[in-house]
């Protein structure tokens, strides 16, 4: 499948996280990002290196200028159970908006057509890094890496896009 691209609307798929009273729900892209503008961006992997020193903080420390720009939501997601996700969500005590939600299967990876094979270092499928800009469900902005790097897809490229 062709890789999600500008123009696109983002298929319709189920992805989960802990709510603010910490019950786990499972809820459509689609009820989360339909009339709002978001960032969903994208992360090979939970504690790994790159994603937990780099692309996550700089998407924490600019949610503030990224909202006043008229960004509603930051997701972050990756190809993790949400348990994983919560938990690492938690190392980040001074978030106040990046939502941190999974895809346990990979299924919605899938959908996007922005899976990364690393099972020969045994992680499995992966997410590819990416960055999505979406505006009602269509994507504005599509910043997706290719293998492991992290060129485009920070917070800095999306605030140079708004």
């Amino acid at each position: 499948m062709a890789p999600i691209a500008v123009g696109d609307v983002v298929p319709e798929g189920t992805i989960s996280f802990f709510d603010e009273n910490d019950q786990l729900q499972s809820v459509s892209v689609h009820t989360l990002a339909a009339g709002k503008k978001v960032i969903l961006f994208g992360v090979p992997g939970a504690f790994t290196p790159t994603c937990s020193m780099q692309h996550v903080p700089g998407f924490i420390e600019k949610a503030e200028e990224l909202k006043s720009k008229g960004v509603d939501e930051i997701i972050c997601f990756s190809v993790n159970d949400p348990f994983v996700m919560k938990a690492w969500g938690k190392t980040y005590p001074e978030n106040k908006h990046v939502k941190f939600v999974a895809d346990g299967s990979g299924e919605y990876t899938q959908l996007l057509g922005l899976e990364l094979d690393l099972k020969d270092k045994g992680l499995g499928v992966r997410a590819r890094r990416f960055a999505l800009l979406l505006d009602n469900l269509k994507v504005t902005v599509a910043n997706v890496e290719s293998g492991g790097e992290f060129t485009v897809s920070s917070a800095e490229d999306i605030l140079k896009a708004l």
